[in-house]
């Protein structure tokens, strides 16, 4: 590794950005040596034990060197890209020291992650603080050299050849040509959905490239007979490998890093320390899904995200205000239990890079049309892949639908830290006696855990009672609230 000791090279260090976290993957390099960066530019994307991060440089300059390969865990504080602020040009000594950063992605992948020693002394660096965008910088400038090529990941090439019968065809901007504008947001829908921004034809103010404008890059297109595409050496699909194969690689190993580690340790800590209970109950939700339809027409409700478990959230929290002591948390330390007079009501969602929990703040004091506003834009945004380590911290009670997934129920593991999780099964058209008769209703199994440290069987049977009887006779919403 080159040591910098021209007095107009800076050093941009990994910050904290998580409270308190130590380390961060970085995934994605968006420059490389000889880029133009200004101030507020997202120069690399980077995934910590909460979540992935778009990390902007702080000022303006050329690139000079990046010095570790996507890929790599860094300590936080540790420097990760040399810019010489003086917009000088690598020198003629160091392209040996700055070539493995610009290393294709197979290699830099097979390269072993190396981590600096963090310097004696040096404390974590704030989060972002001071980063703001200069309001003198608001365009970026043309760059000094081509374009870092857009390497499409196997599924998703294949994904994509299934949808348009031919495998999509990034190419390379020209030498030259400046880094495509978009927001942070729309770069990570692009990399989710493979697209190559150089590709898209942007309908935005100024050049800018919108989210529509990558949804449209992705849209089947018909290819002609007599001119069949191939596709390019990076993004040629692998074949299945067949049937007599399969005990030919006898195990894989998937090393356990970010927002899975955290996840992994944090449900052992919970399991092991709070005593769990879990209760079950099914329930004739009929009645909840003829309102769900009633309130999608609610003109009060128009352009938002009206489904069954908006109704059940509902229903959670006015369960939780008529029983508020389920509403807490315990405090080894003190020997306390803490009543919260707030709920910050979380929802377990499934992502690429594992099951994450964000949290609607104070979801207690929020309408239906509030509450349903922020479920889908929790679900959204935890989809992109952007929810904040923010969002996920400060949970109170949670709910986690496991019947998207066709699942009739199961025995949720609790959040650390909260008191309740409410696991929410599959909404299937069974038998079920309805006023003297047999009848086919929608019906649902409910199972609710709570810590028994401060949860007794009295307590935990009220509450998802209540649930129960809220989503069987959707009118105690009003009679309750």
């Amino acid at each position: 590794m080159t040591t910098m000791t021209d007095a107009s090279v800076r050093e941009f260090k990994m910050p904290d950005v998580g409270e308190g976290l130590t380390e961060a993957e970085i995934l994605t390099w968006y420059v490389k040596p000889g880029d133009t960066v200004t101030d507020g530019q997202v120069v690399c994307e980077v995934e910590t034990a909460k979540a992935a991060v778009e990390l902007p440089i702080p000022y303006d300059g050329v690139v000079r060197e990046l010095r570790f390969p996507a890929g790599t865990t860094v300590d936080v504080g540790t420097a990760i890209i040399a810019v010489d602020v003086a917009g000088g040009a690598p020198t003629a000594a160091e392209p040996a020291a700055a070539e493995p950063a610009v290393a294709e992605p197979a290699a830099a992948e097979a390269a072993p992650a190396e981590k600096e020693t963090k310097p004696a002394g040096s404390g974590r660096q704030p989060v972002l603080v001071g980063y703001g965008v200069a309001t003198s910088s608001t365009k970026r400038r043309p760059r000094k050299g081509p374009e870092v090529p857009f390497q499409q990941a196997p599924a998703v090439v294949a994904v994509q050849t299934e949808l348009n019968g031919h495998a999509p065809a990034p190419t390379a901007p020209p030498a030259g040509q400046s880094r495509p504008l978009a927001k942070p947001p729309v770069r990570k829908l692009a990399k989710d959905l493979g697209v190559d921004l150089a590709t898209v034809i942007p309908s935005g103010p100024d050049g800018i490239i919108t989210r529509e404008d990558v949804h449209a890059a992705v849209t089947p297109t018909e290819v002609p007979a007599t001119a069949p595409v191939q596709a390019p050496a990076q993004a040629q699909v692998i074949p299945a490998a067949p049937a007599a194969s399969y005990d030919s690689a006898r195990e894989t190993r998937i090393p356990v890093k970010g927002v899975r580690k955290a996840t992994a340790l944090a449900m052992v800590g919970s399991a092991f320390t709070a005593p769990h209970v879990t209760e079950f109950v099914t329930v004739d939700v009929t009645r909840t899904l003829k309102l769900v339809e009633e309130l999608k027409q609610d003109k009060d409700l128009q352009g938002l995200r009206v489904n069954p478990l908006l109704l059940i959230a509902k229903a959670l929290l006015v369960a939780i205000k008529r029983h508020p002591d389920i509403n807490a948390s315990w405090d080894e330390a003190n020997q306390e239990i803490v009543v919260k007079h707030y709920v910050n009501l979380g929802i377990a969602a499934a992502t690429p890079r594992g099951l994450i929990v964000p949290n609607i703040k104070d979801a207690h004091a929020k309408t239906l049309p509030q509450l349903a506003e922020s479920l889908g834009e929790l679900v959204a945004t935890a989809k992109e892949g952007r929810t904040s380590p923010a969002a996920m911290q400060g949970g109170t009670v949670t709910i986690t639908n496991v019947g998207v997934f066709g699942v009739d129920t199961g025995t949720p593991i609790l959040p650390p830290g909260e008191s309740a999780i409410l696991a929410v099964g599959a909404i299937k058209l069974q038998p079920w006696v309805h006023k003297g008769k047999v009848k086919p209703r929608q019906v649902t199994t409910l199972a609710l855990s709570f810590d028994h440290r401060l949860v007794d069987g009295e307590l935990g049977s009220k509450v998802l009672a209540d649930v129960a009887a809220i989503l069987e006779q959707p009118k105690k919403l009003i009679t309750w609230a």
